[in-house]
């Protein structure tokens, strides 16, 4: 992939035109991260390089004009920048690298490689904005996808090319549960999107939770916290479009996203700078037509693709489920899977909420008698935990009420059944298998 140096070398010709003036502009303000610039012609989306110091260009996106005034937002530092900084549009296409050789890798929101690997050489690229499918041209949802988690693959089951949300808190175990479905998921292919983490956390998630084996038939893309806001929102555009390329040549992609929060908020960032009212709680109108933006681009493609199965965290404020956010990602997504902050104090691992969490998709692609079961097992549960305090203080007579009575002597197994060591794993068949066990022992 060419540098911005070299880039910029090959546009020379086009600033020795007689178009010059209006080709080339320069910085006049900068408030926040956003800058300022005049006597640029270009449009909404449209990348140009700002010069730095004496030397340095550092990329940037037109994200909004007012008159004769561009803004633009950078990708990256611009320390040094200075009043009457030279702006100059960059006329080619941007290109990100794609293919097998970006397996095992960690890039930027760039494509540019983290891991010290050396450079990225490969055969194709593609543009950062996949193609709109048709909505009736879709393969639709009818095989299972086996994630290796028994909670999920027998009462939330997921099918390929379905589009889930974990839901959780902060330090309730989403990081580690997408960590568990990296390595245990049956995919050709998984694309990793880690979008406004830690820096700590991007280390220790390649290291440690998706380990040699994960990464060895993953793609990274990270972005962490201190990244610009425009960084932020390349690198989860970017992880969605090497799922995309994958699809269109036939593979069944899993893609994870942690976390669609930092998503949305990085979109906040920049709607904000250039002057975009909020309007709930804090949160410009671009933000909730991002989103599905970037989610409908996931899923089955045509006839004789394959699929893009993902998963997105989003991170709950205050374990508020009605979060701006959250409210909108559970309305565009196939279903959602909430962890719960009691259970993950309890040491009940991983911590799903059976009751809050749906797969939309399940009744389409499994047996009448697993539907059945799941939604028995729900019952049993949710009976339970209405009429909890009533029974721990021992003021429930055995035989009030039939239903109640089966989920006391059951749920001892069915919380052994929810719960999973971090190492486990289990196919959907063995998962069955520890469903009706957990329902016919003890009765």
């Amino acid at each position: 992939m060419p540098t911005l140096e070299e880039r910029l070398a090959k546009l020379n010709n086009a600033f020795t035109s007689p178009y010059q003036p209006q080709l080339e502009g320069k910085v006049t303000r900068m408030v926040g991260l956003t800058m300022e610039a005049v006597g640029c012609v270009v449009a909404l989306g449209d990348r140009c390089a700002v010069q730095v110091g004496k030397e340095r260009w550092v990329e940037s996106e037109v994200v909004g004009f007012t008159g004769d005034l561009t803004y633009l937002m950078p990708t990256e530092a611009i320390e040094g920048i200075s009043p009457g900084a030279r702006v100059r549009p960059l006329l080619d296409e941007s290109k990100m690298p794609v293919g097998d050789e970006l397996l095992g890798r960690v890039v930027n929101g760039l494509g540019k490689p983290l891991d010290g690997k050396g450079p990225i050489n490969t055969q194709d690229s593609v543009g950062l904005h996949g193609g709109i499918i048709n909505p009736l041209q879709r393969k639709p949802i009818t095989e299972t996808l086996d994630v290796g988690i028994k909670a999920i693959n027998s009462l939330l089951t997921v099918g390929k090319g379905q589009r889930l949300g974990l839901f959780a808190g902060s330090g309730v175990g989403k990081s580690i549960l997408l960590g568990m479905m990296t390595r245990f998921t049956e995919a050709d292919i998984t694309i990793v999107g880690l979008i406004g983490e830690r820096g700590r956390e991007v280390k220790e998630f390649i290291e440690q939770i998706l380990g040699e084996e994960g990464l060895a038939r993953s793609v990274v893309v990270a972005s962490p916290a201190d990244d610009s806001a425009l960084m932020r929102l390349r690198a989860a555009m970017l992880a969605t479009r090497i799922a995309e390329y994958y699809r269109d040549q036939g593979k069944n992609v899993l893609l994870l996203m942690d976390s669609l929060t930092r998503y949305a908020q990085a979109q906040r960032e920049i709607a904000l700078s250039v002057g975009e009212p909020p309007a709930t709680k804090g949160y410009p109108p671009s933000v909730f037509s991002k989103l599905p933006q970037l989610v409908e681009r996931a899923g089955n493609g045509h006839e004789g693709s394959g699929s893009v199965t993902a998963f997105y965290t989003v991170l709950t404020e205050g374990d508020d489920q009605q979060d701006p956010i959250a409210d909108a990602s559970r309305a565009i997504l196939d279903g959602h899977i909430v962890l719960s902050r009691r259970l993950a104090e309890e040491g009940h691992y991983p911590a799903i909420d059976i009751e809050a969490s749906i797969s939309r998709a399940m009744p389409q692609i499994v047996s009448e008698d697993h539907l059945y079961g799941a939604m028995r097992v729900k019952q049993l549960y949710s009976k339970f935990q209405q009429n909890q305090d009533i029974i721990s203080v021992g003021a429930y007579a055995q035989g009030s009420d039939p239903d109640l009575d089966q989920a006391i002597v059951q749920m001892p197994e069915i919380r052994s059944f929810l719960q999973q060591a971090l190492g486990e794993s289990f196919t959907i068949d063995q998962s069955l298998e520890a469903l009706v066990t957990a329902m016919t022992k003890g009765q």
